[in-house]
Order: structure tokens, then sequence, then C-alpha cells
């Protein structure tokens, strides 16, 4: 194939490649679009791919490396993600559903998710909390666990996140009347913080709960109430 041959195949968009951009090039189409520079981690976190924080000196991004293979409208989309611009949204979603299948994601099946409780509803709670905090990126499934003994356990686990399944169980135990839903929320919370920072390594050391995560943890509205509550009504 000639070089001609081969750019008018680009332009009647009969070949398509994938861009292959790195973190610099990445970065630097960004500061292009948004005439400003930004903070930029590429990572390998399935189940939020992209989440943005605002309020340092620089916003700083978080984006999963399947967007080095993204196009200019996309790159555009994630600019306009970056201003908080909702028309961002569908063209993101849409490309990540394209390359979803090429992740590798060992997802639960979702017949066995049981979100329906006596009390409380996760589905609809676990909806508000990510629309409030994470802009709707959490794709983490979320379940009520088996009930336990507390005969079987001394220690009570009020909710857990799998990354390789990516789900989030909240301990069955909370589905009550007498647990108010603010609560239950900021449960939630504290697992999406866990599927959208992962791990941090630092000195050769994982950590799970890193300064930056208690930081975001404490950004919950409600959170001297729930640990309030929690120290008052649950006995660990």
């Amino acid at each position: 194939m000639s070089k001609q041959d081969y750019s008018a195949q680009l332009i009647s968009g009969q070949l398509t490649l994938p861009f292959l951009r790195d973190e610099y090039s990445l970065r630097s189409s960004l500061k292009k679009m948004l005439g400003k520079d930004i903070g930029l981690t590429i990572t390998d976190n399935r189940t939020c791919m992209l989440s943005i924080r605002r309020g340092a000196e620089k916003p700083s991004l978080r984006i999963h490396r399947i967007f080095l293979e993204a196009d200019e409208p996309v790159i555009q989309a994630v600019a306009d993600f970056i201003r908080n611009r909702r028309s961002a949204r569908p063209v993101l979603q849409a490309f990540i559903r394209r390359h979803g299948s090429s992740l590798g994601s060992r997802a639960v099946r979702r017949s066995l998710l049981r979100t329906d409780g006596v009390s409380h509803c996760l589905a609809t709670l676990f909806n508000k909390v990510n629309t409030e905090y994470f802009q709707g990126e959490i794709t983490a499934a979320i379940t009520w666990g088996r009930r336990v003994s507390k005969r079987r356990s001394r220690r009570v686990t009020l909710g857990s996140y799998c990354r390789d399944t990516r789900t989030i169980r909240i301990n069955s135990m909370l589905d009550r009347k007498t647990v108010p839903a603010f609560f239950l929320e900021f449960v939630m919370y504290h697992e999406m913080l866990h599927a959208s920072l992962g791990t941090e390594v630092k000195d050769g050391r994982r950590s799970i709960h890193s300064r930056e995560f208690r930081r975001r943890e404490k950004l919950f509205a409600a959170y001297p109430q729930a640990v309030l509550w929690e120290k008052e009504h649950l006995i660990r």
C-alpha cells in the first residue's frame, strides 16, 4: 500500500487505528483543550474509569489507560468532563461500553446480587451516593451480604469491596429500621472510595486507607453524625 493510498483510507474513514497516546501526549492534548495544566494519573482501575479532584491549584485527573487509545472527540469529552459538563457523559459512556469487553473483568453475575432489603434498598442509596460524590462514575455492583451469626465472628465488618469482581457487599445487619439511611450511605461511600482510589503503594508498603482516602472520607456530608452514630449504637 502506498503512502497516498494509506492517507486516502484514513480520510475516507475506511481504516481505523488506535491512537496509542502516552501519558505526556494525553496531558498535552487536555492542556491545550482546557487552556490550563492538569495533574494526570493513568490507572488500571476498572471500577472508576475517570475521576477528577478539584479545589487544589490545578485539577487532578485519574483515568483508565484504555483512554490512551481514544480518538480526538473522546479526548474532547474528557476535557468537558473536567469542566463538569453533562454533555460529556454520553460520549464517555459509549466509549467505555465499546472497549469494556477488552478489560478482562471478572464481574459478579448480576443475577446473584440482592439489593432489595426489608428496610433499605441498596440500589436507590447507591445511585444517590454515586451521583452526589462520584458523578455517577462508580460501576461496581452492590449487594447485601449473607447473614452471619454473631457467634461465628467477633469482629463485625459493615462493608467490603472486592476488586476482582468489582462488588460492594453491605452487612445485612444494617437492613433495619433503626439504622438511619445516612449511616448506610456512609458505609457505602467508604467502600465506593476503595473502588475509586484503589490501593496506594508507598515505600514498598500497601495502604488501603491512605492519607488521601482519609481526606476524602471526611468529605461525606454526614461524616460527624455517622461516626457518632456508629460509636453509640454499634459494638465492633
